[in-house]
């Protein structure tokens, strides 16, 4: 049985909401790869659990309103910085001194957001990139 935002097991009562409903996610998603119940639960709790230290719930002020939507976000070298852009658009929406400080910002953005953050090397080419769909 698919579990919802106001049903769902016993067992996750206790979760905060953000992480009551990733877990229901992600045991929704195990059923239908044919997990049994029990085990499809304790591997979401213990999933959605590690989603939300990795994912932590920032404040509205902080967040950034321009990302809401958004296409995927791209770090790359601008003027011998680096450079967050949307997908699609030329003009940067942040730019920082050093490539870590803006893989660290698009992916803050990218969590926030369930975007994907892809960061480029210096000649342009795909490095990685983080997918938080």
């Amino acid at each position: 049985m698919p579990w919802t935002k106001s049903n769902y097991p016993e067992s996750l009562k206790n979760f905060e909401s953000r992480t009551r409903d990733k877990a229901v996610e992600i045991a929704n998603a195990l059923l239908e790869e044919g997990y049994e119940e029990g085990r499809a639960i304790a591997i979401a709790a213990a999933q959605a659990k590690e989603w939300a230290r990795d994912h932590p719930q920032r404040t509205h002020a902080n967040k950034n309103e321009e990302m809401r939507g958004a296409g995927h976000l791209h770090v790359v070298p601008l003027d011998g910085k680096w450079a967050i852009k949307i997908e699609g658009t030329e003009d940067p929406k942040f730019v920082a001194g050093t490539k870590s400080e803006a893989v660290k910002k698009a992916q803050e953005w990218a969590s926030d957001e369930n975007q994907s953050a892809i960061i480029h090397r210096k000649n342009g080419t795909v490095q990685t990139s983080y997918n938080y769909k």
